[in-house]
């Protein structure tokens, strides 16, 4: 049978009955302030429990071999049109990836970085196989020259204008100067410009005339664009272009697409010149309206020291470095993987570890002025970045939180001799920084708890009986009573 008395001798609280204990107001003073400074610790512990404790350490670069690292970038260059623009990757190991453009867009702009159109589409770029005819015969001028006192004058006379702006010092322009002369020598025979009139081939010296090739928006020489009555603009869903010529370059090709431009525009009305309804087989590419370009995107490299260029690029052009300007505004250059919203969440939460070095070229513009000493520069740009991984510990695991890359900026201006570019430079750390968070588990928050609890209440109560005893002896020493 259960015997409750034995029971009851294991109790650790044993009750004294009311009527034995005393009241006394230090101890109600002391219980008081016990009990706001048990509260305090309670919320230092709470607070301390649901802060993250981390440990932070540097070790080896933890990605596996085949890992590439991707960079997310948004450029504006308000001097480099993106008929030229090219986005070139190499690296240590030899890989050289030229004009790429899958992951690349382009979009016209002006020289307030405004975008002028919808993203700019080249079209298909043709291979040029005939560059021009190789005669060692001398030619005559069969094409006219234009300065910027006439050009106007005679791209309002004839519907179909189609002009070749060039430089004396240029390869490609002294290849397809013969073929250029002798089919404007054809066209004028078959279509006399006093009598026909629809069409007349001319051509622009850009050593000369270097206003009239700059008010055209002509990067790359030779050029060749098409004029009807007065303008080269041509109404691309909404987005006006240059019309160019990109087709071959022999005289029999020149001839048969100066034939196909004619051909719609009849002899008596030279009204339908207004319009393109020339055979579409015709190879033209539309040139940007504005000599800006705004591109953005991304690429993947790998993880070794390499460069990611912008520059003017064509293989049937050449350039003239002291025209080429890559002044450019930096909206975003970020290495890593493109961070979701709950990234985005982590990276706020986790700022303080992780630092704002994530995008630190953004916002920042490197412009150079038009001027002699202004020209053939190349800004280069030097990133040194590191990896930073956050991970935190569950159940004797470890999962990642966040992945991002922090890097350091230098840039500087340089002279070239060669054609001018955009260059950065990145070089990854084999090292990263870890950041592991330490999660504190629930029973070392209770354990915590309890000691707080009971710590405060048992000093407490020795407090009091100093306190009373204390009280005690001064009373009896102030009635004179011996101890």
């Amino acid at each position: 049978m259960f015997n409750s008395s034995k029971f009851k001798s294991v109790d650790f609280y044993r009750k004294i009955p009311r009527d034995l204990t005393e009241a006394s107001l230090s101890g109600a003073g002391l219980s008081i302030v016990a009990a706001f400074f048990m509260m305090f610790l309670f919320g230092m512990e709470l607070g301390d429990y649901m802060t993250v404790s981390t440990t932070t350490s540097v070790v080896v670069d933890r990605s596996t071999d085949s890992e590439f690292l991707r960079i997310d970038f948004n450029l504006s260059f308000p001097a480099l049109s993106c008929e030229f623009a090219s986005v070139d990757v190499s690296d240590v190991l030899g890989t050289n990836r030229l004009n790429i453009t899958k992951t690349i867009r382009k979009f016209s702009i002006d020289r307030n970085l405004v975008v002028t159109g919808s993203e700019y589409h080249p079209g298909h770029i043709p291979h040029i196989n005939n560059i021009g005819d190789v005669s060692d015969e001398e030619f005559s001028d069969g094409s006219v020259s234009l300065t910027s006192s006439n050009f106007d004058a005679y791209s309002h006379q004839y519907p179909i204008l189609v002009a070749n702006f060039f430089a004396p010092w240029c390869y490609w322009s002294n290849r397809l100067k013969p073929s250029w002369e002798k089919a404007a020598k054809i066209i004028r025979e078959r279509y006399d410009p006093e009598m026909d009139g629809r069409i007349l081939l001319a051509k622009v010296d850009c050593t000369v005339e270097a206003d009239l090739c700059r008010r055209h928006h002509i990067q790359g020489y030779p050029s060749i664009r098409i004029f009807r009555k007065g303008t080269d603009l041509k109404d691309n869903h909404g987005h006006h272009d240059h019309e160019s010529y990109y087709g071959e370059r022999d005289t029999d090709s020149l001839v048969v697409a100066m034939e196909t431009l004619v051909a719609p525009i009849k002899k008596e009305s030279e009204t339908l010149a207004l319009e393109d309804k020339s055979n579409k087989t015709l190879t033209k590419r539309p040139a940007p309206l504005t000599s800006g370009c705004r591109i953005e995107g991304f690429v993947r490299v790998k993880k070794v020291p390499g460069n990611l260029v912008i520059s003017a690029r064509s293989k049937s052009h050449s350039f003239d470095p002291s025209q080429i300007n890559v002044s450019h505004y930096v909206s975003q250059f970020s290495f890593g993987r493109r961070l979701s919203s709950d990234m985005l969440y982590q990276i706020k939460r986790l700022a303080p570890l992780t630092g704002d070095g994530h995008d630190k070229l953004a916002g920042k513009s490197y412009i150079t002025h038009d001027g002699e000493s202004n020209t053939d520069i190349t800004i280069e740009h030097y990133l040194q970045l590191v990896k930073t991984e956050v991970v935190t510990k569950r159940a004797s695991r470890e999962l990642k939180l966040l992945e991002e890359y922090e890097y350091t900026a230098h840039s500087s201006l340089v002279h070239s001799t060669h054609i001018p570019v955009a260059k950065f430079h990145f070089e990854p750390s084999p090292m990263q920084v870890l950041v592991t968070e330490v999660p504190k588990s629930f029973s070392h928050f209770i354990t915590n708890l309890c000691a707080i609890i009971g710590g405060v209440f048992t000093v407490a109560g020795i407090l009091d009986s100093i306190l009373h005893n204390t009280i005690r002896l001064i009373k009896k020493v102030e009635l004179g009573k011996h101890i």
